[in-house]
């Protein structure tokens, strides 16, 4: 599945320490969202797995690959879309 190649670079890309990440709750992860600036959210693990967000996902590794400069888990779109996206999710 491509989350998990997705979340595997990522995470072995990170270079912050342990203590950094501690303010991320148990059952979510951080991402970083954004076209030129990047805004940092936290999101619940589960939004990983729809079908909505994993074409995100996928868009974002065609178009930008694997490289995430911000340590973690970068898209690149636009963040209105990003908060709209997430905001349906939480409805369902």
């Amino acid at each position: 599945m491509a989350i998990h190649r997705i979340l595997k670079r990522s995470l072995s890309t990170d270079k912050r320490s342990t203590s950094s990440r501690t303010d991320v709750p148990k059952g979510h992860v951080a991402v970083y969202v954004g076209e030129n600036e990047k805004k940092r959210f936290v999101i619940p693990v589960s939004y990983l797995n729809h079908p909505w967000f994993q074409e995100l996902l996928y868009q974002a590794e065609e178009e930008f690959g694997f490289h995430h400069p911000m340590g973690g888990l970068t898209i690149h779109c636009n963040q209105d879309l990003f908060v709209d996206l997430t905001s349906r999710l939480g409805r369902t």
